[in-house]
């Protein structure tokens, strides 16, 4: 398929989706980062037509990042009658949190609370409005190397991207009309106050992790697989206790 062909069919598949759904209508919830992921998707799900509720939720947030997530917001509400967008200030929540947690110090524990502190919003704002949560995870981070927070990223109800490389997610963005200057920003997760990138934390870039998934002969495939390898846990269902039954 080509790149329109792919947003067709993902747009359709959201929406064939939705009507599955006992309770009508379906309202879309989605965080905007200012990242490419969740601008192309947050984009899907308003070309669907439905209800849409784009929010960004800023926890001591670097500003250029800040910026390009309210572009994006502004960008949607231009182009979609459908969609509503919102800014939900996240930071005398965290900072509570933080206090609270003092005795439990992890740079690494607290940039995870972050994104499950913005996991809860969504969700909360979702059963308010007989809302979905829509995810922002690609192929690369869902299934590739596990580059996400469980239960933060990973708590969405449909994941629309989720078969798409970070190669794809870019020339989806590019043909659905995502911004050039959220396209060209260095991908990052935002949960770090020194503003590292995705490709700072992992070691590779994204096209040499497609790489690695795509051929073992890779010389990028020893430290893809250093960095899969403790995140199988993300990417694996939840270890459960089952009682033998006679």
């Amino acid at each position: 398929m080509n790149s329109k062909e792919k947003i067709d069919f993902i747009v359709n598949w959201i929406k064939n989706y939705t009507n599955t759904i006992e309770k009508q209508p379906v309202c879309l919830i989605i965080g905007v980062s200012g990242g490419v992921d969740s601008a192309l998707t947050s984009t899907l799900c308003a070309k669907t037509g439905l209800n849409t509720i784009a929010i960004s939720m800023p926890i001591k947030q670097n500003s250029s990042q800040h910026d390009l997530s309210l572009k994006h917001l502004n960008y949607l509400n231009k182009n979609f009658n459908n969609v509503d967008t919102k800014i939900i200030e996240l930071d005398n929540v965290f900072k509570n949190f933080e206090s609270t947690m003092k005795d439990f110090k992890s740079e690494l524990a607290f940039a995870n609370s972050r994104s499950r502190l913005r996991m809860l919003t969504l969700y909360q704002v979702a059963q308010s409005n007989n809302g979905i949560v829509v995810g922002t995870g690609n192929k690369v981070e869902d299934f590739g190397v596990g580059f996400y927070t469980k239960y933060g990223d990973g708590g969405v109800d449909i994941s629309p991207i989720a078969d798409c490389t970070k190669s794809e997610v870019w020339e989806l963005a590019y043909e659905i009309g995502v911004i050039q200057d959220i396209i060209d920003a260095a991908p990052t997760d935002g949960l770090w106050d020194d503003s590292r990138n995705d490709e700072n934390q992992l070691g590779l870039t994204y096209k040499q992790l497609e790489e690695a998934m795509e051929n073992k002969n890779s010389k990028y495939y020893k430290k893809y697989e250093e960095i899969r390898t403790p995140n199988l846990h993300k990417m694996n269902p939840i270890p459960v206790c089952e009682f033998p039954r006679d």
